[in-house]
């Protein structure tokens, strides 16, 4: 058994959890998100691992795994990639899931992967594309709509108003000129999810998905989109035809699997490595950070 911690650096928001590592009763003990938005990364950073290590009960750990942008926290023992802590991270979530959709605040990837977590394969939508949490938050900002009433107002949307750019400036006026005209909110952001998940679909159509695929990252718990995703796979809507069986899985803590996924696999490593060395103590923070 081992305490170990992933923290995964995003450019929204920093996610980390503790967990406890242990033969086939994995246990995450803490999780914590902290947003980044005009602060300092690196400072962000620290907070959440801290609140998330207090939270937790664990005044030492035996592993502190970074992923995303994490790669320079001067706490970590070790570093693994984002499409193989959001492979590993949705298995423990999910364990039918064979695909993770992540949909981040500047992007969204595909990732297909076997039962023990390895990646057969990924494929990322551009940086600019307008399908990602920040592109779909200055829209909510731009309607006056809180970010919890997006899910809720795109489902009760009836006549969706179709948005068909891919660049996010280009689609942020059509919304200016879709508002000017007098369109509902709710038909707006019905529009905007079905374009994001037809894209979406088309991108796990690309990697030949099949059974279940897990959404994580922020925009996993919107509603709104998971649903117009369903009918996107179901329907094959806006060009996202599929003949294979694909089922849509989420959990309360989608958000946190690439964290989730780096605790695990940094227990993984300690074990395999079976160093002995000196475990993270709350102190080593401490002096890492300045103070």
């Amino acid at each position: 058994m081992s305490l170990t911690a992933g923290v995964d650096v995003g450019s929204a928001a920093v996610k980390a959890v503790v967990m406890r590592v242990e033969e086939g009763e994995d246990q995450v003990l803490s999780h914590v998100s902290m947003r980044v938005r005009r602060r300092d990364v690196a400072s962000v950073t620290r907070e959440a691992f801290a609140a998330a290590a207090q939270e937790a009960g664990a005044p030492s750990l035996d592993y502190v795994a970074t992923t995303g942008e994490g790669e320079d926290a001067p706490f970590a023992t070790g570093h693994f990639y984002g499409m193989t802590t959001h492979a590993r991270g949705a298995l423990y979530l999910e364990p039918r899931a064979r695909a993770v959709l992540d949909i981040g605040a500047l992007h969204a990837r595909a990732v297909v992967m076997d039962s023990r977590g390895k990646v057969k394969g990924y494929k990322m939508t551009s940086q600019c594309a307008s399908g990602s949490g920040q592109f779909l938050e200055n829209i909510a900002r731009y309607l006056g709509v809180s970010q919890a009433d997006i899910g809720p107002l795109s489902l009760s949307g009836e006549k969706p108003e179709a948005v068909s750019s891919i660049c996010a400036v280009l689609a942020e006026t059509d919304v200016i000129n879709m508002v000017s005209r007098g369109i509902a909110p709710q038909n707006i952001l019905r529009g905007i999810h079905d374009s994001m998940a037809g894209r979406f679909a088309r991108l796990l159509q690309s990697l030949s998905v099949e059974g279940v695929v897990f959404v994580s990252g922020g925009l996993a718990s919107d509603d709104g989109l998971t649903g117009a995703l369903e009918r996107a796979l179901a329907s094959g809507s806006r060009g996202a035809v599929t003949a294979r069986p694909v089922a849509i899985a989420r959990h309360p803590l989608s958000a946190y699997a690439g964290a989730i996924g780096a605790a695990l696999w940094g227990g993984f490593r300690r074990a395999k490595l079976q160093t002995g060395g000196v475990a993270w103590t709350a102190r080593s923070t401490a002096s890492s950070s300045g103070a």
